[in-house]
């Protein structure tokens, strides 16, 4: 491995958007508890590739926390698991844990170790010999100014480097990001910087050669497939950084659209799903559409529900757009005498009319034949 001090330069990690303390509300406790335990554990994954790669300092541009006020159990365990790898930890407050007398940062400073400092003031750094980190802390959560335009006037005498380091918006993200704490995109330049590490945009981003966001380390919604990464980058005096993601994430949260025809469309789907993930390190959001026989939709949700579902760590399945049309295999196991029989006789016939009830029927139909199978099987 290369030395962490290159000649007139530095290697770093880093990171961003770790929202320790994130509720993840929609799950269920179980799920809830292996999301939250995932955002500690990155923060050892994290530590744990410094020192694999030789990398004295992790840089955090920002949201170390998701909220301003968490609770006290959620900084100890932070301190305490940064405080056990031997590298020097930078920690910016952003929008969601901004800075504020008397608030959370002086809290994580009363707990924490030697080798964490907390960059709450616009004050540049000498983090080694020329080698300076040029901070823009957040003090509220929506800033209309760029916060850092004030890298211009930081002195920082003997420079070999300059590193910034920020949390906001290059550009509007939209819902995804806070279009407040607008960056200029030309930061880097203007301000002269070696290197811009930004966080807010919770995927790996190049902005340009030298300017980039880390993204979360763990990721937290459907958005993207791509697991947790940090960045390990080289900086030398001169010369463009060189800049390498690294995996740090548990979970992957996956979007897939499944277009079903059959049951032997949907087995493929699922056969290439497997190949691709980790099941129970897997978050799926699933569509499926189509049109299959009745028994088939029936045979589809059955195993969604009672095997997929299991192996993931989460499913959330959007199958009303799986249409059912009853084959005359499916018609004829409902073919018998008595009321059954004549039941399932009207709720075809309403469904084909097209009619305001006629999806009501549908659904109707599909019940009636799941509960036939059931009696059947008993």
């Amino acid at each position: 491995m290369p030395p962490s001090r290159l000649k007139r330069g530095m290697r770093l990690i880093h990171t961003a958007d770790w929202q320790l303390g994130k509720p993840f509300g929609r799950f269920e406790p179980d799920v809830r508890a292996a999301l939250t335990d995932a955002r500690f554990e990155a923060i050892d994954a994290i530590g744990k590739a410094a020192a694999e790669n030789v990398a004295g300092h992790v840089l955090v541009a920002g949201d170390v926390f998701d909220t301003e006020g968490p609770e006290d159990r959620t900084i100890v365990q932070a301190v305490s698991r940064m405080a056990r790898h031997g590298c020097r930890w930078w920690l910016l407050p952003g929008n969601h844990d901004y800075a504020r007398n008397g608030g959370l940062w002086d809290r994580v400073i009363g707990k924490a170790a030697p080798n964490i400092t907390v960059l709450r003031h616009p004050t540049p750094v000498e983090i080694e010999s020329g080698t300076w980190i040029l901070p823009a802390p957040l003090t509220h959560r929506h800033n209309l100014d760029d916060p850092t335009s004030a890298f211009d006037a930081m002195e920082t005498p003997g420079a070999n480097l300059k590193i910034g380091l920020a949390h906001g918006s290059i550009r509007d993200f939209g819902s995804r990001g806070e279009a407040n704490n607008q960056i200029a995109p030309d930061r880097a330049r203007l301000s002269g910087l070696d290197y811009l590490a930004l966080g807010d945009w919770h995927g790996t981003l190049e902005v340009d050669s030298r300017t980039w966001y880390a993204g979360t380390p763990e990721t937290d919604r459907f958005q993207r497939d791509a697991p947790g990464q940090i960045l390990l980058v080289d900086i030398e005096t001169g010369h463009l950084p060189t800049v390498t993601p690294l995996r740090t994430g548990r979970f992957q949260w996956l979007k897939r659209d499944w277009r079903v025809n059959d049951f032997a469309a949907f087995e493929a789907e699922r056969q290439t799903l497997w190949n691709e993930i980790e099941p129970s390190a897997t978050l799926l959001q699933l569509a499926i559409a189509g049109v299959t026989s009745l028994s088939e939709r029936i045979r589809v949700l059955e195993i969604l529900e009672a095997d997929v579902g299991h192996q993931l760590r989460y499913l959330e399945a959007r199958t009303d757009d799986l249409v059912a049309q009853p084959s005359e295999e499916d018609m004829q196991v409902l073919a018998v005498e008595g009321v059954l029989g004549s039941a399932a006789q009207k709720l075809n016939a309403l469904r084909e009319s097209g009619s305001v009830d006629g999806v009501i029927a549908r659904r109707a139909l599909e019940r009636l034949f799941v509960e036939f199978a059931r009696g059947e099987a008993a």
